[in-house]
């Protein structure tokens, strides 16, 4: 009874060879460094973030660039094959600080980033669109960095897991708690709505 977005679906199935060599998107241990992988220039245009906050739904989705989308794509699974990525989350619906949230509610542990310098206006950087991107967390942040200039892959170290709460220094401080609390407070009323 109500026209929805034109929006296609793709179902797809993947195989892992060697569950040993997956990651999951939890962020389950303090310390590991987050590295933003893939550019970012803060895409809003038919964001969640303009829909929500904004309450427009207008502009043109992220443009797709299916060979930055394979590169950046084949770099992340190859170093979690080589079991150098501890946990790690697409970039997509939300953005950055939406999928930061998932990865640190599920797994229960908190985290502390930076704005990088040079960075698109806050909300922007923090709930743009942009394709082909990830959030990775690893042990070693130095050598996922060079990891990825070497293979032509923009990445950059936003900050480290821990606490109980999602820091954006200077901006915001979140704590997991509030934000349980919130999506299990959001979660009936969006099961009812979406019957």
């Amino acid at each position: 009874g109500r026209p929805i977005l034109p929006t296609p679906t793709i179902g797809a199935v993947g195989v892992i060879d060697d569950i040993a060599t997956s990651a999951g998107s939890r962020l389950t241990m303090a310390g590991l460094a987050l590295v933003l992988i893939g550019e970012t220039n803060g895409w809003l245009g038919q964001s969640i973030y303009l829909r929500e906050i904004c309450g427009r739904e207008e502009g043109a989705p992220p443009p797709v660039d299916l060979a930055v989308e394979r590169r950046n794509g084949d770099f992340v699974r190859g170093e979690i094959v080589a079991r150098r990525i501890a946990a790690c989350h697409d970039l997509s619906d939300g953005g950055l600080l939406v999928a930061l949230a998932e990865m640190c509610v599920a797994g229960g542990t908190g985290a502390t980033i930076k704005l990088p310098a040079g960075s698109p206006a806050p909300h922007a950087f923090l709930y743009g669109e942009d394709q082909g991107r990830y959030l990775a967390a690893t042990a070693d942040g130095g050598a996922l960095i060079a990891a990825a200039e070497k293979a032509g892959v923009p990445a950059v170290r936003l900050g480290y897991s821990g606490g109980a709460a999602i820091i954006v220094e200077g901006l915001l401080a979140l704590s997991l708690a509030e934000l349980r609390a919130a999506h299990e407070a959001w979660l009936p009323n969006y099961m009812n709505s979406a019957a």
